[in-house]
């Protein structure tokens, strides 16, 4: 039988739409999907610190204390154990791959050291915060129990968010890798000089940058330097990925935004002493004339411990005082 044209695009139509049902069907039931329950079905935790803090040695006491009290397994790195004078605290590394769920005591950057860690497992992140601003840390210090009650009766919920890989290149060898859930900032050294950067975009070339460097950052990340640099504020529901240009020679280059799926490619053309890449602020990695960063977003998914009345808007009004005078 011999469709014709009008049958022929019906059918077509309606097989794009049963595609596309069965994608979102998959997307929505994935567990890489922005927001799903979660259920604590284990009870191996173990807890990131940052000493700095003046009540994180007497927070640390209590925790262990409370957590062990109703018999789960507590494991320590090595920082955390020597505060409470301990025996058997292990390296970082060691602890993400053992524990079922990270407690951070700290800041959002002692919230991106962990996520850094515990990348390939994907494994659940309670943030207290301990610091300042506190984006990424959900829970108040004096809300601390009643929320670890709330993590174990399952009442929560795991905010995925999406990551950077980066490969550095230096004559085809791979120099440097890492993965990121804030950003990648490419720039110049202590010298007041600007650098040449050449950024491409799924191998087409995009433009030349002169200045003080780039951010490729997430839509976690771009509320930290990115925002600073004056990039734009993206949900982190977004699957995007933000190039924000830092101080450029030609005021015509603005902040782009790409798909989360594409493959952005920066080479170092000027021949600077003191360049770095620098990951999520905390690791860098000196580079040198013809070196390019290739970055892209990763397999992996930081999982934040939220609860169901946390929202994001609200936590974003709060921290960036909109609307208090």
């Amino acid at each position: 039988m011999v469709l014709s044209p009008a049958k022929i695009y019906i059918h077509q139509n309606r097989k794009r739409l049963l595609i596309d049902i069965k994608r979102n069907i998959s997307i929505q039931s994935h567990p890489f999907s922005p927001l799903y329950a979660h259920r604590m079905t284990s009870k191996s935790i173990g807890i990131l610190t940052k000493p700095k803090f003046l009540e994180v040695k007497s927070t640390l006491l209590g925790v262990v204390a409370w957590l062990r009290a109703r018999s789960i397994d507590v494991l320590l790195d090595t920082t955390s154990a020597a505060l409470l004078n301990e025996p058997g605290g292990m390296p970082k590394t060691q602890l993400a791959q053992k524990a079922d769920v990270l407690l951070v005591l700290g800041g959002d950057g002692t919230i991106l050291s962990a996520a850094r860690l515990a990348a390939e497992r994907s494994i659940p992140i309670l943030g207290v915060n301990m610091g300042g601003l506190g984006f990424l840390t959900e829970v108040r210090l004096d809300n601390l129990y009643p929320s670890l009650d709330r993590v174990f009766a399952n009442d929560c919920i795991l905010d995925e968010r999406l990551m950077l890989a980066t490969h550095i290149h230096r004559h085809g060898e791979t120099v440097a890798r890492g993965t990121v859930l804030n950003d990648v900032v490419i720039s110049k050294g202590t010298l007041a000089r600007m650098i040449d950067l050449q950024i491409s975009i799924d191998g087409q070339f995009v433009t030349n940058l002169r200045g003080d460097g780039l951010i490729i950052g997430t839509p976690t990340g771009s509320t930290a330097y990115s925002l600073s640099a004056g990039g734009p504020i993206i949900n982190p529901g977004v699957q995007a990925l933000i190039l924000t240009p830092i101080c450029p020679h030609t005021l015509s280059h603005r902040p782009l935004i790409v798909p989360s799926n594409v493959v952005i490619d920066v080479t170092l053309t000027s021949q600077d002493e003191g360049s770095m890449v620098t990951l999520d602020g905390q690791v860098g990695v000196a580079i040198i004339q013809g070196d390019n960063a290739v970055i892209k977003a990763s397999d992996y998914r930081t999982r934040l411990i939220r609860f169901p009345e946390s929202h994001y808007y609200e936590v974003l009004r709060g921290k960036l005082k909109w609307g208090h005078g």
